[in-house]
């Protein structure tokens, strides 16, 4: 307070100024001397200044072997590209690598994953990345499969100096009971599990205990910067760059722009520079589409349907009916995603995306591509007027919170009390949670499952318990197959509402592996007209 009102007796003093321009000049000089002289920590201090490199190789030089590293981005959208090509250049080993995903087999991370340069990756999803899969399941990898929504909420924590969370994600899981395999050995044993979560009661709610999450360095993709450090995103390349900024030692930022101080305004930028370490402006980026999906025109659309079609298009329309107007939504892809083309033009309904953004458009006509602008499937969509941009740990808050009415998503498995299986098939085939368990956790949010009734070989799919490890338990609300509807209810089981024209209560039964009452109400399978 007295530095301010010496600073403002003097200004009072200056002679009158030939032009306003001039008298601030001479403030700012003043301001600066003060600074110097008082010892007080104003911009004009270099103490905790971004440091701006022009080689990407010099800006990661100095991260040693045994790292843990956070490294930004969603598939291949919003990723380091160039620091991560200066990884290959530097050869550092044994790093752990935070990110949700490892890229694809050559691009993003899977680089790193090829020349053998991670140890073990922190994620929650596999996904298509075939190497990333095949050195997991063959122990050369570690890997602590993390749902998306814990692994962001983990991150932010971490960033906000808070030590451990409660969250509902997750109980009655593997990743609450522990055993959940990190590292197998050669035979396909398992050599490293998780460990168990503690587990409390809230409500009459079970919460388990996540620690957070830090890194050494974190690696970042940012649209801009300015000349002080202060970084904005673009569209849903946020992703988790952004909590990842404010949880690592050092924060490497890398831009496509770096702008004059003032290009944007204050209040528009999304990561203040206090944590911005290190900044570089990417030479160039190739910012590969993982899935080009394309708006079909009706040239295209009047094509010969493939065999399976008319079973998903089936259970589709059906899907379409769980739209309300107003409502909130959420949908897996696949045959969830796919029942958004037949809402009706009389509603409304916002779509939420886990990688953040909340409404959703249609896919784009070529034109209208862009690869900073994916859905949670990797695949370029567009975004309807009013729509939203958020980072990961946003996203999840939205959902964990239960303002998401609606999450439609696909199964492997379905028990008789709403348990669901969708992750992974042990030793064999491992895809990751994504954000399917935080989608389940919420008390407030209808979970519908959309699947086809049966598995290869006429396998049951609806059963008195999973058999494979599960994502949520008693979460699912309502089960829609091609062949029936069913109701769950958390203590008395699956109910048959709705059964498709032709079939009788007697071939349900057959190709349901487990019990269920027939409603009083029941219906023929209703189908939603175009």
């Amino acid at each position: 307070m007295a530095a301010q009102s010496l600073l403002s007796r003097l200004s009072r003093c200056l002679p009158a100024a030939s032009s306003r321009g001039s008298r601030h000049g001479t403030v700012q000089l003043l301001l600066r001397a003060q600074a110097k002289t008082c010892g007080c920590s104003f911009s004009t201090s270099s103490c905790h200044n971004t440091k701006f490199y022009t080689d990407p190789v010099q800006a990661v030089e100095d991260i040693p072997n045994g790292s843990t590293l956070l490294v930004g981005g969603f598939g291949l959208c919003g990723i380091p590209e160039n620091l991560i090509g200066a990884l290959l250049k530097t050869g550092v080993k044994g790093i752990t690598a935070v990110s949700n995903n490892a890229g694809v087999d050559n691009f993003g991370l899977g680089l790193l994953l090829q020349t053998k340069q991670i140890k073990r990756m922190i994620s929650s999803y596999v996904g298509e990345n075939a190497e990333f899969e095949r050195q997991y399941l063959s122990g050369e990898l570690e890997v602590e499969l993390t749902p998306q929504g814990t692994l962001a909420e983990r991150i932010r924590a971490g960033g906000a100096g808070i030590p451990a969370f409660y969250t509902s994600t997750g109980y009655g899981t593997l990743v609450q009971e522990g055993g959940a395999p990190i590292k197998y050995n050669k035979d396909g044993t398992v050599c490293i599990a998780s460990e168990p979560r503690e587990v409390r009661e809230f409500d009459g709610r079970h919460f388990i205990m996540e620690k957070s999450i830090t890194g050494d360095f974190a690696l970042i993709k940012a649209w801009k910067s300015d000349r002080a450090g202060n970084i904005i995103f673009r569209k849903t390349a946020r992703n988790f760059n952004q909590p990842m900024c404010k949880a690592a030692r050092k924060t490497i930022v890398e831009v496509e722009e770096i702008v004059d101080v003032g290009s944007f305004a204050a209040e528009d930028i999304h990561v203040p520079k206090i944590y911005v370490h290190r900044l570089i402006q990417g030479e160039k980026y190739e910012k590969r589409i993982e899935r080009l999906s394309l708006r079909k025109t009706d040239e295209s659309q009047s094509k010969q349907k493939k065999a399976g079609d008319d079973i998903r298009e089936r259970i589709i329309r059906r899907a379409a009916l769980e739209f309300e107007d107003g409502m909130y939504a959420n949908l897996g892809i696949g045959i969830p995603l796919l029942a958004s083309n037949f809402i009706s033009p009389d509603i409304t309904v916002h779509l939420q995306s886990e990688n953040g953004v909340l409404g959703l458009g249609p896919y784009p006509l070529q034109s209208e591509v862009d690869p900073d602008l994916i859905n949670a499937g990797k695949e370029t969509v567009t975004a309807l007027p009013g729509a939203s941009y958020f980072s990961s740990d946003e996203s999840f808050a939205m959902i964990r919170g239960g303002h998401v009415n609606l999450t439609m998503l696909g199964a492997m498995q379905v028990s008789k009390f709403g348990d669901l299986a969708n992750w992974m098939i042990p030793g064999k085939m491992v895809k990751g949670m994504g954000g399917a368990m935080d989608l389940v956790s919420s008390a407030r949010t209808k979970v519908v499952v959309t699947m086809e009734h049966s598995a290869k070989g006429n396998a049951h799919k609806i059963l008195e318990n999973c058999t494979l490890p599960i994502t949520g338990k008693q979460c699912v609300d309502r089960i829609i197959t091609e062949k029936a509807v069913f109701d769950v209810d958390k203590k008395k089981g699956l109910s048959l509402i709705e059964i498709w024209e032709g079939l009788s209560v007697d071939d349900i039964k057959k190709s349901t592996g487990s019990e269920f009452v027939v409603s009083p109400n029941l219906q023929p399978m209703k189908q939603i007209s175009t």
